[in-house]
């Protein structure tokens, strides 16, 4: 009777084991989607603000700005889209890229507008954005650290048994698009600012 007792008594620590070691790869899983989930709403709190400031932005250059008004209407068109909300799909993550990309456009043609380059509003508006801007690089680093942490513990054994249990899904990674990758022509650059000088 003591071995079958034993055998009972091996059985039953063998399943629990089991049980507490599945339930804590569980919770680990949980844990990682929900990381990912905080650093997207981290970003998105600072997307926010930078959609504010970017309304107030296009508001304080329309004056000065009228011959580029293709660019200030692509820049309100892509606010609109990026502050819909929602997650990280890669048609949001399409329209932020291009919305920041555009920043870098407005901030470069207001270089040839020496009284909106003077105005105090254009010029305070200009520094938090561009705070922002940082702000939100150093969070896009965090988000794809998170991401990717998620995406390879859904191809880890045996994390893929409880993956849909877990409910993580393959989130996209936050990446430069092909023109910020993009060769910079330096000897070009240079002339267009010598040439402006003579």
């Amino acid at each position: 009777m003591a071995p079958i007792i034993t055998v009972l008594f091996l059985v039953v620590v063998a399943i629990g084991a089991a049980v507490v070691y599945f339930v804590m790869i569980y919770n680990g899983l949980v844990h990682v989607k929900n990381n990912v989930d905080q650093a997207w709403s981290n970003i998105d709190v600072l997307l926010k603000q930078r959609a504010d400031e970017l309304g107030k932005l296009i508001d304080a250059v329309k004056v000065y700005l009228g011959y580029e008004r293709d660019l200030l209407t692509r820049l309100t068109t892509l606010r609109t889209q990026v502050t819909r909300g929602g997650g990280p799909d890669e048609t949001r993550l399409a329209a932020e890229r291009e919305l920041g990309q555009g920043l870098g456009r407005l901030f470069a043609v207001a270089e040839n507008y020496p009284d909106l380059k003077s105005s105090t509003n254009f010029l305070e508006l200009q520094h938090r954005i561009t705070g922002l801007e940082e702000q939100i690089a150093h969070r896009r680093e965090f988000y794809n650290d998170a991401v990717n942490i998620n995406n390879v513990r859904m191809e880890q054994f045996p994390d893929q048994l409880l993956v849909g249990m877990a409910g993580l899904q393959r989130r996209p990674l936050f990446q430069a698009s092909e023109q910020d990758r993009a060769d910079v022509d330096v000897d070009a650059r240079l002339k267009s600012i010598s040439a402006t000088f003579h």
